[in-house]
């Protein structure tokens, strides 16, 4: 058995039991390869746990997330090759995840880091051998995007959009329990949605409309004020570090969030490491209308995520929205959250450039 696997605690392999009855042994031997076990030292939350901010109740990877993407998408349709892009969509996702997306200057699509995941896979000789094995070839698994039941665009419900949602939910946020979890997830089926495709949805409107009230709490907080601070001070930390050669692009495709994080505290420079002790321990951010002077301020969009789920009506579907007024209004007010135009920390930091 896959030491992986065997290392779930059992709240983990409970819940990936939800996901799929089956556990293939075939598809740990992908998970195993080191690509892959890098991911385990990188959050799904985009350096936010690293905050006094935040309190989560434990730790949820990208790989859990990944492996738990591949069963779902396992579970509905038993192919290989889908499973397999599913499990590879985030493997060259670099440290901090969309944090370094907010570095390229790219907050609101958060795609900017994608391009090197047919790179890794090519690189890997593991992997490559394990391909080889199933016949398969890299072209069919480097672009999940090909697949409508592991993702498609917001605000449609895909594998990878519901997995975090279940497991930030479940791991981080005490949203629902496995047994909840269970409930919504055994209501899923495969429609056909607007424009022809497969989509994941609901049988019934009921549990599809207490899906979508559990979920919107959730999805507001991902471009909240905090976060969208956190993550674009992590982004500015990072760029300095880079500015002053302590550390390459490169080096985020192959370090974990600790070894970052130990970098920034022991980097020697000391404006690096003690503004990253001010942010540690700041428990608060503040929003105005107008830039604040001497304090971390930054003026930064952040992608707006959320579902609108199917749901079977007669032998088709809609959306939820189409179907019930309450959801639709639920998600009418979601969407006009205003932002904060600028937020701060209440500390000064500005980043180092390469024009300084």
């Amino acid at each position: 058995m896959s030491s992986y696997y065997e290392n779930l605690d059992s709240t983990r392999k409970e819940y990936f039991k939800v996901l799929s009855s089956e556990f293939p042994m075939w598809l740990l031997d992908y998970v195993d390869c080191k690509e892959m076990q890098r991911l385990s030292g990188i959050s799904m939350l985009c350096g936010t746990d690293y905050s006094a901010m935040y309190d989560y109740k434990s730790f949820n990877s990208t790989l859990d997330h990944s492996v738990g993407v591949a069963l779902m998408i396992w579970n509905f349709t038993k192919d290989k090759k889908q499973t397999i892009a599913g499990l590879f969509h985030d493997i060259a996702t670099p440290t901090f995840k969309h944090c370094i997306d907010f570095m390229n200057g790219d907050s609101e699509h958060q795609e900017s880091t994608e391009e090197r995941t047919e790179q890794t896979i090519r690189n890997s000789e593991k992997i490559m051998s394990l391909l080889e094995r199933d016949d398969i070839k890299v072209e069919d698994v480097c672009d999940y995007h090909l697949y409508p039941i592991a993702d498609n665009d917001t605000p449609r419900l895909s594998a990878d959009r519901f997995e975090y949602t279940f497991s930030n939910g479940l791991f981080l946020y005490n949203s629902w329990s496995v047994e909840e979890i269970k409930r919504f997830y055994d209501d899923i089926v495969v429609l056909t949605n607007e424009d022809g495709e497969d989509e994941l949805g609901f049988k019934t409107e009921s549990i599809c409309k207490e899906f979508l009230k559990t979920i919107l709490p959730i999805f507001e907080t991902y471009d909240s004020d905090p976060n969208r601070t956190v993550m674009q001070f992590y982004a500015d930390i990072i760029k300095s570090l880079n500015v002053k050669g302590l550390i390459s692009v490169d080096d985020l495709y192959e370090m974990s969030e600790a070894d970052v994080n130990g970098l920034i505290l022991n980097s020697g420079d000391s404006y690096i490491s003690e503004n990253f002790k001010k942010f540690q321990e700041a428990k608060s951010v503040f929003g105005s209308d107008e830039p604040v002077a001497h304090k971390y301020c930054i003026s930064v969009k952040g992608k707006k995520r959320y579902i609108v789920p199917l749901v079977r009506v007669g032998d088709g579907s809609k959306r939820i929205t189409e179907v019930d007024e309450e959801s639709k209004k639920l998600v009418e007010e979601y969407m006009s959250i205003k932002r904060s135009k600028f937020t701060s920390f209440d500390f000064d930091f500005k980043p180092y450039s390469f024009e300084d």
